[in-house]
């Protein structure tokens, strides 16, 4: 990520064709589909700046962005966007990019560029879009951040888009599990909003997060800029998980990207009587996966992506005991019969491993064995409750 000590080398990776896409993406007028169908239709984005006024009309441009072209404005604004990147400690993707989530070129509508401050790796990760209401009720904080926090401790990436409320708890439960999150704003990646999440900013991109957003820099919050955002949330997730929204919410735009889009829609149930239950309560009527725990939404990934992520635990697993030059402690003697009963290539079910216990372990303890020896990144529990050896 580049910053204000490292300006020389910013600029030297701006080539004058990831310059040009820049330059096309702040010409005024020119939507990404736009930006997109006529770079495809030329073959280069910088072959579109030198084409001639009638070449440039010839592309159905507004007369507004063929004049700021031909004028040379849309390269200064580029340059001048380069600055304040620079001065930001941010970066950018254009569509082309290797880094650009490949997931986001599948939309209809997919950003010409896409602005970025953290790892853009990142967003190539399977991740799961956490949205709600920005007033939710202590049962939606609670529950948006307890899903965000077991899905991210189990290597999922966490996407919101850092409004108060459901937004909010989703980041923190991703970064209480030390997992990874990605925030995508409505304004430009150096505006914060709002602003009382400033600290949360900051912890996403010390976590090794990312903060996304398809405006440029100084673009301050307008009504008209979140739902825009809202595919770009659903876009980049594998599904989309809404906590609680009202029924005149923007959330519901979300939902309806999300279908759109092809993802899957999960939806935590609400007592009927409040109007932010109104929301989820309507989508699971139409269909969307009713989620209680993490499990509901694991079961309902697609195998390829369970695969992704669970090829990153065995990496992790095999990585933590060459970590160590020293020897283990022993075991606590119930540790060590629960270890013994369970397998590295078989899962047992909570109830079998009871039923097998039972005469030496009291239920309580069995419980109490299978959290310590989790925590201690021993064994790892799966869908349905069972249980296998991590190592």
């Amino acid at each position: 990520m580049p910053s204000s000590a490292e300006s020389p080398a910013a600029v030297e990776f701006v080539d004058q064709e990831r310059l040009s896409w820049l330059a096309l993406a702040l010409t005024p007028g020119l939507g990404p589909r736009r930006v997109l169908r006529a770079i495809r239709e030329v073959g280069s984005a910088e072959d579109i700046l030198h084409l001639p006024l009638t070449g440039l009309e010839a592309l159905q441009f507004p007369v507004q962005a063929v004049q700021f072209i031909a004028d040379g404005k849309a390269l200064d604004a580029a340059n001048t966007e380069i600055e304040a990147l620079i001065k930001s400690g941010a970066n950018f993707l254009a569509y082309n990019d290797p880094d650009y989530p490949e997931r986001l070129r599948e939309i209809f509508d997919a950003p010409a560029l896409l602005w970025i401050r953290g790892d853009a790796k990142l967003l190539a990760k399977s991740s799961i879009a956490v949205v709600g209401t920005r007033h939710p009720t202590p049962y939606g904080s609670g529950m948006s951040e307890m899903l965000s926090r077991d899905l991210a401790a189990r290597g999922m990436v966490i996407l919101s888009g850092m409004a108060r409320g459901v937004d909010t708890a989703a980041h923190k439960g991703a970064l209480a599990a030390k997992g990874k999150t990605v925030a995508v704003w409505g304004t430009g990646i150096d505006v914060i909003y709002p602003k009382e999440n400033k600290s949360l900013a900051e912890q996403i991109l010390a976590s090794g997060g990312a903060i996304v957003s398809e405006m440029p820099t100084g673009t301050f919050p307008a009504p008209q800029n979140f739902p825009k955002r809202n595919r770009i949330i659903s876009g980049m997730s594998v599904g989309v998980l809404v906590v609680e929204a009202g029924e005149h919410s923007g959330t519901r735009v979300t939902a309806r990207c999300a279908l759109e889009q092809n993802r899957d829609v999960f939806a935590v149930p609400g007592n009927v009587t409040t109007k932010n239950a109104w929301g989820p309560n309507t989508l699971i009527k139409q269909g969307a996966k009713l989620v209680a725990t993490w499990e509901d939404v694991w079961e309902e990934l697609p195998s390829q992506v369970r695969l992704e992520i669970e090829a990153e635990w065995e990496f992790a697993s095999k990585a933590q005991p060459a970590a160590s030059l020293f020897e283990e402690a022993p075991l606590p003697p119930a540790e060590t019969r629960v270890m013994s009963a369970l397998r590295h290539d078989e899962a047992l079910q909570l109830d079998e491993i009871m039923e097998k216990l039972e005469p030496e372990l009291s239920s309580s303890e069995v419980f109490t064995a299978l959290f310590e020896l989790e925590l201690a990144g021993r064994i790892k529990q799966l869908p349905g409750k069972n249980y296998v050896k991590s190592f």
